[in-house]
């Protein structure tokens, strides 16, 4: 390119030129941006969010105290502790989960033989002091009987892949 051609470029400011109509170009298209408290975006039925504990339809707790989630859990965040019932059986005494060491991997949820322990697809909760943070038995049961309809949706629609 000759130097007058760029002298004539730069002088009639081509390339801003370009860039605004570009700008326009895009200006009056529709926002592809999600508004997040008034849209939800699209989430699959494996997401992997807030846990909870779940019970059978008679209303006994599902968890038997194998730890077996607690000894897959990498990030140590898992705390159980049994005891002996009358009738022989072996349940949860205490049930702690530490959402602030949790990594949301999911293997406590597949090791659970019983499917007791899930994740579910509540993501919108937060916590101001880390005590927040420690689930126990209660938090936990409270939040699988609250979700149960959705939990048990879910485990219907994921049935091929189990």
């Amino acid at each position: 390119m000759s130097a007058a051609v760029k002298y004539l470029r730069s002088l009639l400011l081509l390339e801003l030129l370009a860039g605004l109509a570009l700008t326009l170009k895009h200006f009056f298209r529709p926002s592809i941006t999600i508004q997040f408290p008034e849209e939800q975006t699209p989430m699959s039925n494996r997401f992997r969010g807030l846990h909870a504990l779940r019970r059978y339809p008679n209303g006994e707790e599902r968890c038997i105290a194998c730890k077996l989630c607690e000894a897959v859990c990498p990030a140590l965040a898992i705390t159980i502790e049994s005891e002996e019932r009358d009738d022989g059986t072996r349940r949860t005494s205490r049930y702690d989960i530490d959402l602030s060491k949790c990594i949301y991997c999911g293997y406590c949820e597949e090791a659970c033989p019983v499917d007791s322990i899930v994740m579910t697809r509540e993501i919108q909760y937060h916590a101001e002091e880390r005590s927040e943070l420690l689930y126990d038995k209660a938090k936990l049961l409270a939040q699988g009987d609250a979700l149960e309809e959705q939990i048990a949706a879910d485990r219907a629609l994921d049935a091929p892949y189990r």
